[in-house]
């Protein structure tokens, strides 16, 4: 019997915090979503957003740190641009040995670490995201969840949606340091300075952002970080 199983995914917005450091010691944050205009619909369109990140990420050649991201985020980016027709050569490139460059398609590689296989185990051992995130004084989810996402893109909020995944791209982050913290990758001073330059991100997106695109999402997270902080 004919078996179609199809694929009812959309993607509608991509957010990540970027870390750069440079041969000098430098280091800087920012907080990059697409699309950056949510009432262009070029730019909300499904295959210029997906194309727009992975030309970013192929060119740059970044390490990918998300939660559940090998199982869930990466196949869907894989899966909806297969679909759009994209073409994404230089992330699809792979190193004719695994030393001699980035691969993002090799498991067990710095390229990509998937938090959740980092600290997961089996059934209840696995942690959310939120979870994680509360239980370690960073926030999880906060207004909206994943769960909204559909009837907010079907009432036409996809300004929420951005919104939504920025400040699960802060959780993310500040689960990320805490886990390098953990592993010995900064010192307690350099830990501190790190979370610092998570607030100095937000403040420099509250001032700078123009009217159009609200940050109260941005200054809730931290109110909520706050909030957390004192009771650990």
């Amino acid at each position: 019997m004919p078996y179609l199983k199809t694929i009812v995914c959309r993607l509608v917005s991509i957010s990540a915090v970027v870390r750069t450091a440079r041969p000098d010691g430098h280091v800087s944050l920012n907080l990059l979503s697409l699309p950056r205009d949510v009432d262009d619909p070029e730019q909300a369109s499904e295959a210029h957003i997906i194309s727009t990140f992975l030309e970013a990420v192929g060119d740059h050649k970044p390490q990918l740190v998300g939660y559940n991201s090998n199982s869930a985020d990466l196949k869907i980016l894989l899966q909806r641009g297969v679909r759009n027709g994209i073409q994404a050569t230089e992330f699809c490139r792979r190193p004719d040995k695994p030393w001699e460059g980035v691969d993002y398609f090799a498991r067990g590689t710095d390229a990509h670490v998937d938090i959740k296989e980092v600290v997961g185990g089996w059934g209840k051992s696995t942690p959310s995201l939120h979870e994680l995130a509360v239980v370690s004084g960073i926030p999880g989810k906060m207004e909206t969840d994943g769960q909204q996402v559909a009837s907010l893109w079907l009432n036409g909020e996809l300004d929420r949606i951005v919104a939504y995944n920025e400040t699960d791209a802060l959780t993310t982050y500040a689960v990320w340091l805490r886990l390098a913290f953990f592993a010995g990758h900064f010192s307690p001073d350099q830990y501190q300075q790190e979370q610092h330059r998570i607030r100095e991100l937000i403040q420099t997106l509250v001032t700078t952002r123009p009217e159009s695109q609200a940050t109260n999402h941005l200054t809730a997270w931290e109110t909520e970080w706050d909030r957390l902080t004192s009771m650990m």
